[in-house]
């Protein structure tokens, strides 16, 4: 058949429904409205419920939007043409709910329905991410979204030097660090985003030069202050995670009961001589806590610092570098997260193993938000 013959037969064959249709099974039968039309045809703007998936990548990406083949499905192109031809592919892809838009933008436009201008990588984010891209699960949607995304780091340390360099390689738009320490000699063994040049320098500072180094579009805050009992709720408030690279239990009791607080994820590191620990704290009603891993402070004797038992210098990137991996994935909602598990991993004897961790009955976390303070580190509890 000649072109023109073939969209005279996928007219007769293919459901085409109006805009206003297409939007009601958005809205009450969760259908997944595409909009299939080029990248540089949707900068004028797109339907404000649509997803945007090019027609040239349809067959190879629509699985990572719609898994379930009953899923409906409505196609929407520039004038309801291509849409035709994309439904066709979708059926033959096995997804039993295609509908083609009729009058595609233009109609939907002409309709009245709400419209957004999508915001898109400037050509030069294009190339700096262009690995990011060709990945179906993170795209140009994911990559805006870590562009847009908050992260805290506590602590510029061994944990928080190989995290803060992969999220602002990995372009997250605004880094947070909390420290109030300055660099020291004995920091260069394992703290790889300070420098000699940087030694007595505050390391909120020396961090955001090396940062800037290596990804002028990220935006640092510093805060140059101990975390504590009095700060920690002004301190996290409007990130959207936090990663504790901290040293001290006191700090993670008090960032644990501030991150449940506020329903902030916690991608939490720890490190001991040989061993690394990775776990993520969720803040969710169904995940545990920190106190459920650990309800009452150690005694001193019991908890050590690097400072007191040394540690391999290598073994904290190693840590950093999975806490990195963990925040990607949290803030894409891509793949499996440690909620609820525990990474161990022994670097002298190259094990690596998965550790389930349990809700505590009774535990801070299982209290309303609204019922939680932040008191001083005397408690057992704060409830």
């Amino acid at each position: 058949m000649s072109y023109e013959q073939r969209a005279a037969y996928l007219r007769q064959a293919m459901t085409e429904i109006s805009p206003e249709q297409a939007l009601r099974m958005v809205t009450s039968e969760g259908a997944l409205l595409l909009d299939v039309r080029d990248g540089e045809e949707i900068k004028g703007g797109m339907p404000e419920q649509a997803v945007h998936l090019a027609r040239g990548q349809l067959e190879l990406n629509v699985h990572h939007l719609a898994q379930d083949l009953d899923q409906p499905l409505a196609v929407l192109c520039a004038g309801g043409l291509r849409s035709l031809f994309a439904a066709e592919s979708l059926q033959n892809l096995g997804y039993t709910k295609v509908y083609s838009v009729r009058g595609g933008f233009k109609g939907w436009k002409e309709a009245g329905l709400a419209v957004r201008v999508p915001q898109q990588l400037s050509p030069q984010a294009r190339e700096r991410y262009s690995r990011h891209l060709l990945i179906p699960e993170v795209g140009e949607q994911g990559q805006l979204r870590l562009m847009n995304s908050r992260v805290l780091l506590l602590g510029a340390g061994g944990l928080g030097s190989p995290t803060a360099l992969y999220l602002a390689a990995a372009g997250i738009g605004t880094i947070g660090i909390v420290d109030p320490d300055v660099v020291e000699s004995s920091n260069l063994q394992r703290q790889i985003i300070h420098g000699e040049d940087q030694l007595g320098k505050l390391k909120v500072d020396s961090a955001e030069a090396s940062i800037r180094r290596l990804n002028s579009q990220v935006k640092v805050i510093k805060h140059p202050v101990l975390l504590d009992e009095t700060n920690a709720l002004e301190l996290l408030d409007g990130y959207d995670l936090v990663v504790d690279g901290s040293d001290n239990f006191k700090t993670r009791y008090i960032v644990n009961d501030a991150c449940v607080k506020l329903g902030i994820p916690n991608v939490h590191g720890a490190i001991y001589r040989f061993e690394g620990y990775v776990t993520t704290f969720a803040a969710g009603e169904d995940e545990p806590c920190y106190r459920c891993l650990y309800p009452e402070l150690p005694p001193p004797e019991m908890a050590p610092s690097c400072a007191e038992a040394g540690v391999l210098g290598v073994l904290p990137g190693v840590v950093g570098l999975l806490q990195a991996v963990e925040t990607i994935k949290l803030l894409l909602g891509i793949g499996e997260n440690l909620a609820g598990k525990m990474l161990r991993i022994d670097a002298l004897n190259n094990e690596f193993s998965l550790l389930g961790v349990d809700k505590a009955e009774g535990c801070l976390c299982t209290h309303h938000k609204d019922d939680i303070r932040i008191e001083p580190m005397s408690y057992v509890c704060a409830i």
